[in-house]
């Protein structure tokens, strides 16, 4: 590839590089040429190809290890948490193939918290734990409680591969309408740290999801602890021009987006 006038340097440096590693020319934790070997080949300074390897890392299409080199990074695809979606769906935006196994099932009384959520009271509810993987590889961890009008619908289902979401929606026409969503951090417990073969204590990231359906009616209360290895999140904030003067109203949420990796390597695992 010769470069072209015009154009910073870098940028086409980094844009070539990139185009490697998507057409897995480079791949995942392969070892990228050193700054020497790529400016030989593109007649540059050592520091224009440090300012193209700075951006692939920043954009996380590779690694750096200090005295070893750049390393192409584990591939990403994007979901945006604005678009109320299931596991299978973000995945599947993800470019993973999912897949589920059912730890637990049982009708319990939920723990306080909970029950305020569900507005269930003093009533059982059914909870379903659930390990989620990508490709094979644990993502998160699900426990989800149900009120039991809700949890009886998916008797019969094999829910290691249908979703709640798509038995309620297609076979009981029982839509999904709103969530309503608070992302925080915790540590694994024993429990989930054995689940998704983590170290007990591991900080993990956890979201909490209330699904609502028509009438604002109560479906489930979820809690998802995703291994913080496997995910982040990504935000994109937008002003409106005409109202770029009025402070007080901020920078609107365009997209917000968890950032699915779907290969091994790039960080420990």
């Amino acid at each position: 590839m010769e470069l072209e006038s015009g154009r910073p340097r870098h940028e086409q440096i980094s844009d070539w590089l990139r185009e490697q590693i998507e057409q897995d020319t480079y791949e995942v934790d392969e070892k990228l040429p050193s700054e020497k070997q790529l400016g030989e080949r593109f007649d540059v300074s050592r520091v224009t190809v440090r300012r193209a390897l700075q951006t692939l890392e920043s954009e996380g299409y590779i690694y750096r290890r200090q005295g070893l080199g750049s390393f192409v990074n584990e591939r990403r695809a994007a979901q945006g948490l604005v678009r109320l979606t299931d596991f299978a769906q973000d995945m599947a935006q993800a470019g993973l193939e999912a897949s589920s196994e059912v730890k637990h099932q049982a009708s319990e009384t939920p723990p306080a918290p909970v029950a305020v959520r569900l507005d269930t009271d003093d009533q059982k509810v059914m909870r379903l734990d659930r390990l989620r993987l990508g490709d094979g590889r644990p993502v998160a961890f699900d426990r989800t409680w149900l009120p039991m009008f809700y949890a009886q619908l998916l008797e019969g289902h094999d829910l290691e591969r249908e979703t709640i979401y798509h038995i309620l929606e297609t076979e009981y026409d029982i839509p999904v309408l709103r969530g309503q969503y608070r992302i925080t951090a915790a540590n694994a417990d024993a429990t989930v740290a054995a689940a998704l073969g983590v170290d007990e204590g591991e900080a993990l990231l956890l979201i909490e999801r209330l699904s609502l359906t028509e009438g604002d009616k109560q479906v489930y209360f979820q809690r998802r602890y995703y291994r913080s290895d496997r995910v982040a999140y990504e935000l994109e904030l937008a002003r409106d021009p005409e109202r770029r003067n009025a402070d007080e109203h901020g920078m609107p949420l365009r997209e917000f987006e968890p950032v699915f990796e779907n290969d091994t390597g790039g960080r420990d695992q």
